[in-house]
């Protein structure tokens, strides 16, 4: 007896369908949960979160004959990854302490060098010797004046690191009044797709959790019963009302057969 009963093994069959079926009926409230998420994800972009502005400089690299602690070599402006080289290159002097603290000094800024650090970013123009530096902080013209004081002090500082080079200003900053962060269309996208997600979520676990009798079908795949009567829904709105039709019209014609006057309300 105690071997039959370690034998036996319990299936749990999950029902797609009624899953389905279960999320179809209930649309609205995914419906309803995404447009919810939608409101709060806007909200949070609109209000919650610090918008932040960019601001950038573009500097040609002089590279014709380069010399780096006491070693030389030339760098072709026809190999592809000069430009790569150079920008990892230059991008390290931009963002040692010893070029942002003359940054620093330079702009007249409250911040230390490692909050500095963090809003500078530097790429090369389509692999090209032109270098682009790009600022971001939380107000347009502090961008534009952090980017034009590095343009100011890396050029002199790669001067006096590596020699035979020069940096030129091909453009200056600018104040850009269009914020790069955050977008509410982004937020707004990723709060409704998150909400219909947790909705389906939700929605289905309840399906899976819910074993009450739904119809025939239910007992036929999950019970091996035989269905004997089904008994029908006596609440139903066409039933009740045929039923009602039915009883009153015989009423009305017991009252005239035994000669009693029948007014609208029945009496």
């Amino acid at each position: 007896m105690e071997n039959s009963r370690n034998n036996t093994k319990d299936y749990y069959v999950i029902d797609v369908v009624h899953i389905f079926k279960s999320i179809w009926y209930r649309i609205w409230v995914v419906i309803l949960a995404g447009f919810i998420a939608a409101g709060i994800g806007f909200s949070i972009a609109a209000f919650a979160i610090t918008p932040t502005y960019s601001s950038s400089i573009m500097l040609y690299v002089n590279n014709s004959s380069i010399s780096l602690n006491d070693v030389g070599f030339s760098i072709s402006s026809s190999d592809l990854t000069a430009a790569q080289s150079l920008v990892k290159t230059y991008n390290v002097l931009l963002k040692n302490r010893t070029t942002l603290d003359r940054v620093i000094e330079e702009t007249g800024i409250t911040y230390a060098w490692d909050e500095l650090y963090d809003m500078i970013k530097a790429s090369s123009v389509d692999e090209t010797e032109v270098m682009k530096i790009t600022v971001t902080t939380i107000d347009p013209y502090l961008s534009e004046k952090i980017a034009n004081g590095i343009a100011k002090v890396l050029p002199q500082r790669v001067a006096e690191v590596v020699e035979g080079t020069s940096m030129e200003v091909v453009d200056s900053a600018i104040p850009d009044l269009q914020k790069v962060a955050p977008s509410i269309t982004k937020y707004t996208a990723v709060g409704f797709i998150l909400g219909v997600l947790l909705s389906v979520l939700c929605l289905a676990v309840s399906a899976l959790m819910d074993n009450t009798i739904q119809d025939e079908d239910y007992i036929i795949q999950n019970y091996k019963y035989p269905i004997l009567a089904k008994i029908p829904d006596l609440l139903d709105s066409g039933t009740k009302r045929y039923g009602y039709r039915y009883g009153y019209s015989y009423y009305r014609r017991d009252k005239k057969q035994n000669g009693e006057e029948v007014t609208d309300n029945g009496n």
